[in-house]
């Protein structure tokens, strides 16, 4: 079969060899993603954004000058978000140990002009060590954000070092993100001491309900506040201008998460006891 060359598109976004990796003009700039991806990439070629509601919710969190850690950085489509935010005097270290995705995560922050993004080839997790990281078919449709890691041990694949955030031995941390596919509470025991020392807010997917209370007695247990905040995916005021909602009743599940002794008042729902789930 021959090669496939670059092919130029109507829009001036650009088609890379191998068939599985797109660049096109985004709300956050220049975007390098795969357009097999059943909600990153999909999103970003039908929007050209990826969950932008969650996006203006990160940019609210943090500040220029700010450190914040993203466990589970995929893409990167809010790696450069977050890069933005904390301006460059800020810093963000995004983990991803998925070698493609890592790979189009440089290439996002090579777009976008980042040098404020330390991307890390490795997993987020509660002590040092390594773990099997599955390599799905670029080429095929596929959920790549949804690839969970929990349980792998002993699995085949890629072999990739396991780090704890603590390891990172950071001067100041405003903010710890984790999206890593159920394995969220081994990135925050992995970062016990860097909570202790510098209560940075967390903001953490929690999307498997019969396994919701254990994550949230876990952050409770560190001495913090919970909020659900549930952002949809379609935005109708979206970056292409499509009025089509392609996920429609879908979203994400993620809790906000504060120091108890940081006063603050936000506009989402509470998580008052270790069975809260949100309403629709």
């Amino acid at each position: 079969m021959p090669r496939k060359t670059p092919q130029t598109m109507t829009d001036d976004a650009l088609d890379l060899p191998g068939g599985f990796a797109r660049i096109r003009p985004c709300r956050h700039g220049r975007m390098m993603y795969n357009p097999n991806d059943a909600y990153v990439g999909r999103s970003l070629d039908v929007y050209g954004e990826y969950s932008e509601a969650e996006a203006s919710f990160l940019r609210f969190l943090v500040r220029p000058g700010d450190i914040v850690v993203e466990a589970g950085a995929n893409i990167g489509s809010l790696t450069v978000v977050l890069a933005k935010a904390v301006g460059p005097d800020g810093w963000v270290v995004a983990y991803e140990p998925q070698r493609i995705p890592f790979q189009m995560l440089c290439s996002n922050a090579l777009l976008g002009g980042f040098a404020n993004i330390e991307a890390r080839p490795t997993a987020a997790g509660a002590a040092p060590g390594s773990i099997a990281v599955p390599q799905l078919d670029p080429t095929r449709p596929n959920n790549f954000g949804g690839l969970s890691l929990q349980g792998n041990e002993g699995a085949q694949g890629l072999t990739v070092a396991v780090e704890t955030i603590d390891s990172l031995a950071l001067p100041r941390c405003r903010l710890i993100k984790a999206d890593v596919e159920g394995m969220e509470a081994d990135v925050l025991d992995g970062a016990r001491a860097t909570i202790a020392r510098h209560r940075p807010m967390l903001y953490l997917e929690n999307d498997r309900r019969d396994r919701a209370p254990l994550l949230i007695r876990h952050v409770r247990a560190l001495g913090y506040r919970l909020w659900w905040h549930t952002p949809v995916y379609f935005n109708p005021g979206n970056f292409r201008g499509a009025t089509e909602n392609i996920f429609p009743g879908e979203g994400a599940f993620n809790m906000f998460c504060a120091p108890q002794e940081l006063a603050i008042t936000i506009s989402v729902p509470e998580i008052l006891s270790d069975d809260s789930w949100p309403t629709p």
